[in-house]
């Protein structure tokens, strides 16, 4: 029986998608083991997110399925993407995973591997913050989290401005979102992706 590892991200820019891409990939050089990716739902209107300039960034990846709170408790292992806002997760995936109560009360959740990745717009903007306040509701649910250990030499980059922590990996947007997640970035993304498969894996076979 195939391991299976769910991406349930949030995108406005592009940004954790790309990641989130990045993470399936890793993920996917772990034999026996599916991966799938989906999106939470939207809660700004159509008028909100042009205005905010993210039309068309968001038709890049309009082909990625809605999340539901329910298919949570099909996955053994489950890689969580959200943008920071001010240091938090943002308003969608907050509201996705407050409708998670049934899974926390059958403890449906319990056992499986938990992780996170995330963006930020600035290189102080609150990546750990949002990565580890992130992993509270993980742990109400039993699971269990994985993050990206310093054998990852990505971490230890000091030739650019980068993201990445132990906590999970992260990207840098820039102020007024033109940037993209760099090579080093990707490459940390792929590392979660994979060292979170095989410890899946492993917990499976157990």
């Amino acid at each position: 029986m195939a391991v299976k590892i769910q991406i349930v991200f949030y995108s406005l820019y592009g940004h954790v998608y790309q990641m989130a891409e990045a993470v399936a990939d890793g993920v996917r050089q772990v034999d026996g083991v599916e991966v799938s990716l989906n999106q939470v739902p939207e809660l700004m209107s159509e008028d909100a997110i042009e205005k905010a300039g993210a039309t068309a960034a968001r038709a890049s990846f309009a082909h990625i399925p809605q999340a539901a709170p329910e298919q949570l408790a099909e996955a053994d292992a489950v890689i969580f993407g959200t943008p920071t806002r001010f240091g938090n997760m943002c308003a969608q995936m907050r509201n996705f995973l407050d409708q998670t109560g049934q899974l926390w009360f059958a403890g449906a959740l319990a056992g499986k591997v938990g992780s996170v990745f995330t963006s930020t717009g600035t290189q102080h903007g609150g990546q750990e913050t949002t990565l580890t306040s992130f992993h509270t509701t993980l742990l109400h649910h039993g699971m269990v989290i994985v993050g990206v250990p310093y054998t990852n030499q990505g971490l230890l980059n000091m030739n650019e401005i980068t993201g990445g922590t132990p906590y999970g990996a992260s990207t840098l947007a820039g102020g007024d979102g033109s940037r993209q997640p760099s090579a080093n970035e990707l490459s940390i993304a792929r590392f979660q992706g994979e060292h979170v498969a095989r410890i899946a894996s492993r917990l499976v076979a157990d």
